[in-house]
């Protein structure tokens, strides 16, 4: 009897894994509309960011202005547009720098012994110090602009993901085709990349989306001193800044941009902890 070949059947990718669970789809899709109006923002901001307009300054939200004025008479609600392109770029312009360097300090600590000591030592050093106070000095030291933003931050939350590599490094190096590779002589950048790296990577997106979260607090958290972004840029945490002084009478200005902070914060976690779930074998057999 002849046998019947039976199709394989592929498994899903990470994507649609991350798409089957509610709370991270749900997440994910908030991200992409946030991302898309960012994008498009000079299409849909009905004016210019900067346009004063002092006798409507105060203006209560209405059809004319969705989320009201600010006390120049500025579209809130255009403003908050602009702020999302300034907050997101940030963030993943530090989730980028911070993660090259994270990943040079783990895999340097991680993989050659004689270097672990010193490199741990300094990522302990820079852990030590409070996140904001650290941004704020470095901001501080170099200037206000978004590059030296993004140094900043990209220096405070990289040694969290050198950690993180580190951690997986130390485990990875001992494993036996790690000790194979070496003894075919295979150059070590080689296994760093072929073999180290790309086992890595799970820990290494999950981290990346809790910097991304942490980042546009930190950013909001900085302009929000007046030590972050120069104010000329619209940010959230500058006009936050600003609301707080018409609390009373324009609560509008400070409420919108605080609630744009904290849903793009909780939908970036709730992508963390679906990626964390799906990607950490542990947990990965209770879903």
């Amino acid at each position: 009897m002849a046998a019947i070949a039976t199709p394989l059947q592929q498994e899903p990718n990470l994507f649609s894994q991350l798409l089957g669970r509610p709370t991270a789809a749900a997440g994910l899709a908030v991200l992409v509309i946030i991302a898309v109006m960012a994008i498009l923002a000079p299409v849909i901001a009905p004016y210019s960011p900067t346009k004063l307009s002092i006798a409507a300054r105060l203006h209560a939200p209405d059809l004319q202005h969705l989320f009201g004025t600010d006390d120049l008479g500025r579209d809130v609600f255009t403003r908050m547009l602009y702020a999302a392109r300034t907050s997101l770029s940030v963030g993943f312009a530090v989730v980028v720098f911070s993660g090259v360097v994270g990943i040079v300090l783990g895999l340097t600590a991680g993989f050659f012994r004689k270097l672990d000591t010193p490199v741990s030592r300094l990522i302990d050093a820079m852990m030590a110090f409070p996140d904001i106070l650290l941004a704020i000095a470095l901001v501080a030291a170099l200037g206000a602009t978004p590059i030296n933003v993004v140094v900043a931050l990209g220096i405070v939350y990289a040694p969290r993901l050198a950690r993180v590599v580190r951690a997986s490094t130390l485990v990875i190096r001992e494993l036996p085709y790690v000790e194979a590779a070496r003894a075919l002589g295979v150059p070590t950048p080689v296994i760093l990349v072929r073999h180290v790296l790309r086992n890595v990577t799970s820990p290494i997106l999950v981290q990346g989306t809790f910097i991304f979260a942490n980042t546009i607090l930190a950013e909001a958290g900085l302009s929000f001193l007046g030590v972050g972004i120069s104010p000329d840029i619209p940010t959230w945490g500058t006009m936050i800044a600003v609301g707080r002084q018409y609390m009373d009478q324009a609560g509008w200005i400070m409420m919108f941009p605080g609630a744009a902070i904290v849903i793009t914060v909780l939908a970036l976690q709730l992508v963390g902890d679906g990626l964390r779930d799906l990607l950490d074998p542990r947990l990965a057999k209770d879903i």
